[in-house]
């Protein structure tokens, strides 16, 4: 049996194949074996206890499980029993590593890539790993799971049929400030992860950028015992962030914009255009819900036009 980072055997001679599972409490599953290829696993963000049956079934079956950081990887994997061939790939030693992982896919072996906690590829090294297979022609195989950002999404309480995923602001303020200018009138929920050392400088920003009164949420320590949603205008919650520290993974969110008042020549263009498609209860419903205007006021414009011809 090779240790943690080290590459496996050609021939797993060591473990023979069909023998693989997992084991919840005292009861002991077998782990069928998955198709070759790259098995992206997403794990649990904090609570050990979110894992999905198909990632236990995925890691316990695999070749070989690459990881940021094996010691991390390795307390999941002991929790529930699974004995695999773990071996690390960050940002440190990807280069290094993707040509040995990439000719174990040639090999056809089962290869799992996790990170350290959630959904890989998400502000994780993982990317040129998949991408490459990828282009290998390899078979790339999601297993879906927890991802902070749709967690914090979610209790957020923000809109969520439209959101942008905007990695780590730069830690640098001139930069950050930029980034946000750019994405000021994105009509989504914004999602940035963070580091707890730069929440009162990020939020600073994002407040004099997006303006105090805008939306915002603070989100750290997601399904852990110390988890905590702070919901207030980012003007608040960069004073109350500048006098308190925190501790954890942080995820931040920006409201969308506030809707532009429309003249009153848009909303006769909005409601010619509807009117030639459909019913005016319908055309008036549409333009009402795209304006925030009053329906009473759009219905009586719209049987205005309607008379007009």
């Amino acid at each position: 049996m090779t240790t943690d980072d080290e590459f496996p055997p050609n021939d797993r001679a060591d473990e023979p194949r069909g023998t693989a599972s997992f084991r919840i409490d005292a009861t002991v599953f077998p782990a069928p074996r998955q198709p070759s290829g790259l098995h992206v696993v997403a794990t649990p963000i904090g609570r050990l206890a979110d894992v999905t049956l198909r990632a236990l079934e995925t890691l316990a079956g695999a070749d070989l499980v690459v990881c940021e950081d094996t010691r991390v990887t390795r307390v999941l994997l002991d929790r529930y029993g699974i004995r695999a061939h773990l071996v690390s790939y960050n940002d440190h030693n990807a280069a290094e590593r993707r040509p040995r992982i990439l000719a174990a896919l040639e090999e056809g072996k089962l290869v799992a890539l996790v990170s350290d906690a959630g959904t890989p590829l998400v502000s994780d090294p993982g990317y040129k790993l998949v991408a490459e297979a990828i282009a290998a022609g390899h078979r790339v195989i999601p297993v879906p799971g927890a991802s902070a950002l749709l967690t914090a999404l979610v209790a957020s309480g923000l809109p969520s049929d439209a959101f942008l995923f905007a990695g780590f602001p730069s830690p640098k303020r001139e930069a950050r400030r930029h980034r946000f200018e750019e994405l000021a009138r994105v009509p989504a929920t914004l999602v940035f992860y963070e580091s707890p050392h730069r929440l009162a400088e990020c939020l600073a920003d994002a407040a004099a950028v997006f303006g105090p009164a805008r939306a915002g949420v603070m989100a750290r320590e997601l399904t852990k015992t110390f988890e905590e949603v702070v919901r207030a205008p980012l003007g608040e919650l960069a004073e109350t962030f500048a006098a308190r520290s925190v501790k954890g993974e942080v995820v931040v969110l920006v409201g969308p914009p506030a809707a532009e008042e429309a003249t009153e020549a848009d909303v006769d263009a909005m409601l010619r255009a509807a009117l030639a498609r459909q019913a005016p209860g319908k055309a008036v419903a549409e333009v009402a819900r795209l304006t925030g205007a009053d329906r009473k006021a759009l219905y009586e414009r719209a049987m205005a036009i309607k008379a007009e011809g």
